[in-house]
């Protein structure tokens, strides 16, 4: 679910609420009926849209009445209605809300996952549970790894997938976010392990441009320790 992306929709939807006031709108059609399923290409497209963006909602957490209000002010802005709040006070509090909310789903995710069976969190926050014990070589930070791995934000969407890619990706251990930095070390050739990475130790604010990582995304990984190329000995 992306913060910035967010708010700026949100923000929108809100802004476009006053713009309508001084607008003309045709009456509203019949609404669909929650069973409905979409027909044309048109409907599905509209469907794709509102389920992408209620993907990104999951940042705020929303209670079943929360989620009400924000269909409410939707239809009224829609439907040319006058708001039932002033949106020029409330509609910069979105950024703060969505921040707020975040941070609380974040810390329940490294709760819930430092509970895992396994599950071992270390000084640094990060979160190592090994899912196949590996029989080789564990890389030290300066040696150059083998992996396969999968990405997932806390909403589960997944992100990046060197499987999907059918290749495995290789790279310096010292390069990469401090998360997989630390938490590969742990590994041994032929191992599989799940990291959960808080924000800090991930991308924070900064995630890689175009990337469907939010700011400050606590972000999980599968990865397989495929080989350590060019190891010549240590742990």
């Amino acid at each position: 679910m992306r913060t910035k992306l967010l708010a700026t929709v949100v923000m929108g939807l809100l802004a476009s609420q006053a713009w309508a006031q001084g607008k003309a709108k045709p009456a509203p059609a019949a609404a669909p009926s929650a069973s409905a399923q979409p027909q044309t290409d048109e409907e599905k497209t509209m469907y794709a849209y509102g389920f992408q963006f209620g993907k990104s909602l999951g940042v705020l957490a929303l209670s079943p009445q929360e989620l009400e209000m924000l269909k409410k002010g939707l239809t009224d802005a829609h439907n040319n209605a006058q708001p039932v709040v002033n949106v020029e006070e409330f509609g910069p509090k979105i950024q703060t809300l969505a921040r707020t909310r975040q941070n609380v789903v974040s810390e329940r995710f490294l709760e819930n996952a430092a509970k895992e069976k396994g599950a071992q969190k270390l000084p640094s926050g990060i979160i190592y549970q090994e899912l196949k014990a590996g029989t080789g070589s564990s890389p030290k930070a300066s040696d150059t790894v083998a992996v396969h791995y999968r990405g997932t934000l806390t909403s589960g969407e997944e992100f990046d997938s060197s499987y999907k890619r059918n290749q495995v990706a290789e790279f310096p251990l010292n390069g990469v976010i401090a998360c997989w930095t630390e938490g590969v070390q742990k590994m041994k050739v032929g191992g599989k392990a799940k990291l959960t990475c808080p924000a800090n130790k991930a991308y924070g604010e900064r995630p890689p441009p175009g990337s469907k990582i939010p700011p400050n995304a606590v972000l999980q990984f599968e990865i397989e320790l495929v080989n350590i190329p060019g190891f010549t000995g240590g742990k």
